[in-house]
């Protein structure tokens, strides 16, 4: 939208001016706002925007601010074009060999010198006419072999081109679904962030990723992390008189307020880092005025300060902690490298026995003379076996595994949504697998997070259910109404039901709603006190955070007096209590007897009963004494007079007992970390199946824990903790701090053979140290904050604790999704190879063609991936126990099932290529030279051998010797449909395929027989199944993790922020090729787009990481 002159002059104020202004900080930021404008309400004012009611917000207003202040929105990197996937997909090695044989070959096949032809050079047994018409046909390998070649390349470009543009998509509607609150129009609403404008009125709370710059016009105890801009770690404490300036891409770690926006998109401080960094594939003439502002309004001393601050993010790039990567990649990639090698051995081996004997028999034994006319039929010979050791290799090496890895975590993503689960980063998905622990959060994940006050104890007397009005004195429900009502956010509401007869909606905090709706059963109107004192009104509030455990807030009185209310952990607050108010509403001394009585008495039988207990307490503080001392917290929240005490219920999901008896079913352990009372914890964590009557657990409280695991000189140990967690089922009234310490004493721990895999859930801001920890983190969709959810791999939609063992459901399936398609894939490596070597050195030529050889390729890599890697997972993946981090990828019974079906095909194979022309009473194919036109014999071995393929695909459907291999096959429409449309395409190359695919025409008695031998694999697999695996000790499990000496060589390797085991097999490989075994590289767009936080390029401007 083009913006006219005389538009932009409603705007008394620049987009240039409000820059400057943002780059300030602290006092400079106070002085400049001061000298120029005289206050921020001043430039609300020039921005046309009112502190209280916000902006109009008519489509026109915001379409206009758009056009002048620009658009909440920060362009993502450029995606690389189609042609760029191509040329990524071509950069395989072993690829690029077979492009250069077969250009060759094609190139020979063109050249024929005058008067030279194969029987002149006395090679070969054809008639003359057999000769002409194989000479005719030498182009046709060499370009069907660069034909599929280029198939297979855009194939998988294509691939990579249209999972990024999904997830692309996907990402666009996250984006579009992230709101922020606002006020427009004098109404509280939730907009998009990338609506939001330029003098927007934005309210801020602890917990917010803030999405724009802008200035505070009204904060409590408001304290942001700046590191992701400056990387400094220290708290900013944000005021009017301090530091006004908020900026994009921080958290607010503590308090509440309001801010109005004053840049957004590329022209917030965030924006301009990544318009300089070049993010957004903006123009150069964008990042040369970005440069010329940054160069002409930063005085000497601040270029000094960033010059400082880039040196500290360096160093602390530097010293990041290491992160191993993917369990099943590195096994994978190790894995990929021994079969590599194994292959590159068979190839090497093929081509050198080919070109051998080739020699000998020619040069040696017939004495034949190599003459320049026979020079480019010779060549052509050992450019065909040179061709053929590369296919060898091509079907040999196991690119498809991390194709099969991508597709079933891809599959696995995009149906986990579906199940609440939002993952953030792909690796998270198959780790959850291989999970043993969960430390779960209570409120809203095991609990149903709709909290109601349900016990009181007002005025001397324990009311079960909650009182009638008329018998609560009118001075403590004075004191209620008003302690409840100023002293809950102002964003916490009870609204009407959305239908009529359901249930009061509850916006906001969910125990302040409780105390809310408390109010609301007591007769009671809030809003008529928020009416009288808006939040402007309020003259301090202590937020609540994990520390305090309590919230208060400040009044002044017209007299200049001062009143306090405080609400928060019952036995915290009581203790701070010096009176209370009895039944008549007057204060009485409160001694250390009432204090254990009430606990006896009311907190304990409240908690026994799973109930929230919360106490509220007021403070009166005389006009007459001095100005108290606000900022000193200990001198200010003491000496309360307690009001009453409430139980709040959340009942428990009536799911989840269920889900975490799955669980424990399945090898993981649950524990229950909660910042309530002790007593509350464990009478949920009874109702939940987390505790019961006949197990030996222990339900610990914050203090204890930390007690139990310091030495006297107040230093956590190790060993202190190991005698704790394995026991440990409840730990209550806990810090952020002490859950990471056990996460952190868990994953560290050396006690079980196998290093514990631990999942984390979490809501809160200070939950980030341990979900990142943690091996999965698992942030809360309702009611975590930002923060909690940057830092987590996987955000629960739900907040239900039954979404995590979906979770678990889905990284298991993965794994044996990939286990499924290694049993299949290397049968077909081990048949194939095998088959190419003994031919090509009995016969002098391989019976599977090149173009063969790579359609086959085609089924075993692509086709086969995509239909075993995206099976659905079934309640059976629950019933046995974790794989473990070392757990090799092939057990015994699939090491059994590969062997014995490779020997089956081999025997039917051999047995058709030395016998087949007497059983069929054909042409015998083995004395056919090089170059003569194809033979039914061969065509029938290819043919049989492709059968034998896809239905030992069905074989491998199952990985753990179960009999019925047909169990939900029509469950996956995907493998019906690769399964049918392998046989449809097999059925045309062989009839209609010919010369390209080196076939001839079959009869329908040789189609019966090859499909019956084909049949035979589900036969010879029930057989299989049968040989029980006692009697196969001789076989070893395969695709085990890294040794543990290898282990130590990576926590030890310096400049690294990610151990990777395979990789580190790969550098130790001196062979290059070996590097296009991994599709890793190939499919890195894909790969990186998958693991890539879901929120990725929105959030970019905000992570630490990107600046």
């Amino acid at each position: 939208m083009r913006v006219a002159p005389d538009q932009q002059t409603d705007f008394k104020i620049t987009v240039l001016e409000l820059r400057n202004l943002m780059e300030l900080r602290t006092k400079d930021a106070v002085n400049k706002i001061k000298e120029n404008y005289g206050e921020v309400y001043r430039i609300c004012t020039l921005l046309k925007t009112s502190p209280t009611d916000g902006i109009v917000g008519s489509q026109a207003e915001i379409a206009l601010r758009k056009a002048i202040f620009g658009k909440n929105f920060i362009p993502p990197k450029k995606p690389l074009t189609f042609l760029a996937l191509v040329w990524e997909a071509l950069q395989d090695m072993t690829l690029c060999i077979l492009e250069v044989a077969a250009i060759i070959s094609l190139g020979l096949s063109f050249y024929h010198p005058a008067g030279t032809k194969p029987a002149a050079c006395h090679i070969g047994d054809t008639a003359e006419e057999e000769e002409e018409e194989a000479t005719e046909a030498e182009w046709i390998e060499g370009a069907a072999i660069l034909l599929s070649v280029v198939c297979v390349v855009l194939v998988t470009a294509f691939n990579d081109w249209s999972k990024e543009k999904q997830f692309r998509g996907l990402q666009l509607r996250i984006e579009s679904e992230q709101k922020f609150t606002v006020v427009r129009g004098g109404q509280v609403i939730q907009v998009p962030v990338s609506e939001l404008v330029v003098g927007d009125i934005a309210q801020i709370k602890y917990g917010d990723l803030l999405p724009a710059d802008g200035i505070l016009l009204q904060g409590h105890d408001l304290k942001t992390d700046e590191s992701s801009l400056t990387g400094e770690s220290d708290l900013v404490k944000k005021s009017l008189t301090e530091d006004p300036i908020l900026l994009s891409g921080t958290h607010v770690m503590e308090g509440s307020g309001r801010m109005v926006i004053t840049a957004v998109g590329v022209n917030s401080q965030t924006g301009i880092i990544l318009t300089l960094l070049g993010v957004g594939g903006d123009n150069g003439k964008t990042k040369q005025n970005s440069k010329k502002l940054k160069k002409t309004d930063e005085p000497p001393e601040k270029k000094e300060h960033g010059a400082s601050e880039n040196k500290k993010m360096e160093k602390e790039q530097k010293t990041t902690h290491k992160k191993e990567k993917s369990v099943l990649q590195a096994k994978l990639t190790r894995l990929a490298v021994q079969i590599g090698k194994a292959g590159l051995a068979m190839s090497v081996i093929t081509v050198s026995v080919l070109t051998g004997s080739f020699i000998i028999k020619n040069f040696v034994i017939e004495k034949r003379i190599w003459t320049v006319e026979c020079t480019p039929i010779y060549i052509q010979y050992l450019v065909q076996f040179f061709i053929i050791g590369v296919t060898i290799l091509v079907v040999a090496v196991p690119e498809g595994l991390p194709l099969a890895v991508t597709i079933s975590l891809a599959y696995s993503v995009k149906k986990m949504m579906k199940d609440n689960n939002l993952v953030r980063h792909l690796d998270a998905c198959e780790t959850m697998g291989n999970a043993t622990a969960i430390c779960s959060d209570k409120t809203g994940t095991l609990t149903i997070n709709r909290m109601t006050v349900v016990q009181a104890f007002i005025g001397g007397t324990h009311y079960k259910v909650i009182p009638s009005p008329n018998l609560i004195h009118p001075t403590i429900m004075n004191y209620l109404l008003k302690g409840i009502s100023v002293n809950c956010a102002y964003t916490s509401k009870i609204l009407t039901p959305e239908k009529s007869g359901g249930l009061p909606r509850h916006i906001g905090n969910k125990t302040e709603c409780a105390l809310l709706g408390f109010l609301v059963e007591l007769k009671q109107n809030y809003e008529s006190v928020r009416t009288k004192i808006p939040e402007e009104a309020l003259f301090k509030v202590y937020t609540f955070n994990s520390d305090r455990k309590s919230m208060s807030t400040v009044l002044r009185n017209a007299s200049g007096s001062y009143q306090m209310f405080t609400k928060g952990a019952s036995e915290i607050i009581l203790n701070k209590c010096r009176t209370i108010l009895n039944s008549d509403g007057e204060p009485v001394p409160f001694t250390q007897k009432d204090y254990d009585n009430i606990v006896k008495n009311v907190i304990i039988p409240m908690a026994n009963e799973g109930l929230r207990t919360i106490c509220l307490a007021f403070r009166d503080f005389s006009s007459f004494s001095s100005e108290p001392q606000w900022d000193n917290e200990d001198d200010i929240i003491k000496d309360l007079t307690c009001i009453t005490i409430v139980g709040i219920e959340d009942p428990v999901r009536p799911e989840v007992p269920a889900a975490i008896k799955k669980c424990q079913n399945a090898g993981i352990v649950v524990r229950m970390i909660t910042g309530d009372n002790i007593d509350t914890a464990r009478a949920v964590a009874v109702k939940c199946g987390i505790l019961r009557p006949e197990d030996n657990f222990i339900c610990l409280d914050g203090k204890e824990f930390n007690k139990r695991i310091q030495s006297p000189e107040g230093v956590i140990k190790q060993e202190l903790l190991d005698q704790i967690w394995p026991r440990l089922r409840v730990l209550a009234r806990s810090s952020p701090t002490d859950k990471y310490i056990l996460v952190e004493g868990i994953i560290n721990s050396n006690l079980t053979e196998q290093r514990q895999v631990v999942a984390v859930t979490g809501d809160g801001t200070n939950d980030g140290p341990a979900l990142k920890k943690a091996d999965i983190g698992f942030a809360m969709g309702i009611a975590g904050t930002d923060v909690a959810k940057e830092a987590s791999d996987i955000i629960l939609t739900d907040d239900n604790f039954s979404s995590i063992v979906k979770a678990v459901m889905w990284g298991r399936n993965v794994y044996d999704s990939i286990s499924k398609f290694l049993q299949f894939q290397l049968t077909v490596n081990i048949v194939a190879v095998l088959v190419a070597f003994v031919g090509a050195c009995v016969t002098q030529n391989s019976p599977l063609k090149a173009v063969q050889m790579l359609w086959v390729n085609l089924i075993m890599d692509t086709f086969a991936s995509l239909a075993l890697a995206t099976e659905k997972p079934t309640e059976a993946l629950l019933k046995r126990k974790p794989y473990g981090r070392n757990k090799p990828l092939i057990s015994r019974t699939m090491l059994k099932s590969i062997l014995c079906h490779a020997f089956y095909q081999l025997v039917v194979v051999f047995g058709l290529l030395f016998a087949g022309e007497k059983l069929f009473d054909i042409e015998n194919g083995r004395s056919a030279p090089m170059q003569a036109p194809p033979t039914q014999h061969y065509t029938i071995v290819f043919n049989t051998f492709v059968m034998m393929q896809i239905f030992n695909e069905i074989n491998a459907r199952k990985i753990h010797g179960e009999r019925n291999v047909f169990e939900g096959i029509f469950t996956n429409a995907i493998f019906c449909c690769v399964v049918l449309g392998t046989l449809i395409v097999q059925v045309i190359i062989v009839q209609i395929g010919g010369k390209p695919f080196s076939c001839a025409e079959l009869s329908l008695d040789q189609w019966l027989w090859s499909v019956f031998l084909g049949v035979g694999t589900l036969l010879w697999g029930q057989l299989i199944i049968s040989i029980p695996n006692r009697y196969l000790l001789c076989l070893r499990e395969v695709g085990e993790g890294p040794p543990k000496e290898e282990m130590i060589e990576a926590e030890q390797a310096e400049n690294s922020t990610e151990i990777d085991y395979g990789e580190r097999e790969l550098n130790r490989s001196q062979i290059l090729w070996f590097r296009g075994l991994s599709r890793i590289q190939a499919q890195s767009r894909v790969v990186k787009a998958f693991r890539a936080s879901v929120y990725n390029d929105l959030e970019s401007a905000n992570n630490s990481k990107t600046v």
